[in-house]
């Protein structure tokens, strides 16, 4: 039977299909029947299919190595980052958002953990409840339990992405194209390498990007089989949280899974929002060419729609209501990350109407140009953006100089693409060369803290993936 285990492994690794007796034989029951693994290029493929506890079963198996090393380092970077212990967090989840999940999304975060215990990985429930909640509980309940208390805030909003969605007269067929970049913290975002391809037994079969034990995307860059293209940017110094609203992350997921047109997006994540994770949502949907630009705060909420323009993102607030009521924001600081990378959103767009397609999409999200020095970067102003090449560093995330964040990875797909479940993507930085953290953190030991959390970063080329690949 280990010989069989090694052998199953083996398979997995050249990335065959594991429709065998072996994997029934060596999980029991065939939960692992339908699903595959490869890598390419940097990127994880998985593909789930099933009921949820199988869909779950599946992933915690086939990124069993990923999740457990993604446990071992968030622990101790939440810890350094927002004083709570790892603990506080699972206390969280289990306290205050796993009532709110639904029966579906219980059942496949449960799968994830028979899945992984299965190869030997220990974590239970509440791990991967706090691991699917790494981006409100840090950053939108804890700063509400620090208001509560008369505290400053330990943490605030992050500034996550710069991303495009463009229609009509913008692009080169007058159909939708659309992109993003991610920008999250080196530790995490080395590891945010996952391609997801589920096929559930209810609601439509996704494509997105993630992170190994996330049941959502997290960074929000899919497509659904009903023709619904999807992705995001965080609000910057968006200030509240509802505790008695449900968790962000399956708002996210059951609206990737579920929606048919951009009203049923905007319906799905308004139900029980609890103002974690606040975004900007840009969302498409193929069958009509109309393309949305969804802003969710706690109280307040905007749609802005379209059949013939372009919506950007690079973590400003769009709305002054909500600027003014829910955020710190400071609109006029031109110089800031999300202002200055807003302002070369415009240029590009501009000056690429009626061209955009993927290729143009490829440039834009790989961009390095400072619109303040006027000269190619990148830094925190870019695009693609560099914060350890800054001496600024990003203070409205919390980033001290030459952080070590920024841009890990970007994605792309236009309306042909979407109608054939496919995506180009590409991981680590597309607008520089590889990050070193051995080297990095020779030049800055005041990130001494960050050894054996952070880790190489190659820089990838784009690479097409499709729903089905083996």
């Amino acid at each position: 039977m280990k010989a069989m285990g090694v052998l199953f492994v083996l398979i997995l690794s050249a990335g065959c299909s594991v429709r065998s007796s072996l994997a029934v034989e060596t999980t029991g029951n065939g939960k692992l029947d339908g699903s595959s693994r490869f890598e390419r290029n940097g990127w994880v493929y998985v593909h789930l299919e099933g009921a949820p506890e199988r869909i779950g079963y599946q992933h915690g198996y086939q990124l069993s190595a990923e999740i457990d090393d993604m446990l071992r380092v968030v622990k101790p970077f939440l810890q350094e980052t927002t004083k709570r212990d790892w603990n506080f967090y699972r206390d969280a989840g289990e306290k205050l958002l796993w009532p709110t999940i639904d029966e579906e999304y219980q059942r496949e975060i449960d799968g994830i953990v028979e899945g992984a215990a299965a190869k030997g990985v220990k974590a239970d429930r509440w791990d991967i409840v706090a691991l699917n909640a790494l981006e409100e509980l840090p950053y939108y309940y804890v700063p509400m339990l620090d208001k509560q208390q008369s505290q400053p805030a330990s943490t605030h909003s992050p500034g996550n992405c710069s991303a495009f969605i463009a229609t009509g007269s913008y692009t080169k067929d007058h159909r939708i194209v659309i992109g993003h970049n991610n920008w999250t913290s080196y530790i995490t975002g080395s590891r945010w390498n996952i391609i997801f391809d589920i096929k559930p037994e209810r609601g439509y079969r996704i494509i997105m990007d993630g992170m190994p034990g996330v049941i959502a995307s997290n960074d929000d860059f899919g497509v659904n089989s009903n023709g619904i293209v999807i992705t995001e940017t965080t609000i910057t110094q968006f200030e509240g949280f509802d505790p008695k609203g449900k968790a962000e992350f399956f708002r996210a997921r059951k609206a990737m899974q579920y929606s048919s047109s951009i009203d049923d997006y905007v319906r799905i994540m308004l139900d029980g929002n609890n103002g974690g994770y606040a975004n900007d949502w840009l969302v498409g949907d193929n069958k009509t060419g109309e393309i949305a630009l969804f802003e969710l705060g706690l109280k307040e909420h905007s749609v802005r729609r379209t059949k013939d323009g372009y919506f950007v993102g690079s973590n400003f607030p769009v709305d002054p209501k909500l600027t003014r009521i829910e955020t710190t924001f400071d609109v006029n600081n031109k110089q800031n990350s999300p202002n200055a990378r807003h302002a070369r959103w415009e240029q590009l767009m501009s000056e690429n109407k009626g061209k955009i397609d993927v290729e143009i999409g490829k440039r834009m999200e790989s961009d390095g140009y400072d619109v303040i020095e006027k000269k190619q970067g990148p830094n925190e102003r870019s695009l693609c953006g560099c914060a350890d090449q800054s001496p600024r560093g990003i203070p409205e995330w919390d980033w001290g100089k030459f952080y070590p964040g920024g841009t890990v990875q970007a994605k792309v797909t236009d309306s042909s693409m979407a109608e054939k479940m496919q995506l180009w993507a590409a991981m680590g930085h597309p607008c520089r060369s590889d990050f070193i953290a051995e080297d990095f953190l020779k030049q800055h030991p005041e990130y001494g803290w960050m050894r054996g959390l952070l880790r190489d970063m190659k820089t990838q080329p784009w690479t097409q993936f499709t729903s089905g690949m083996k």
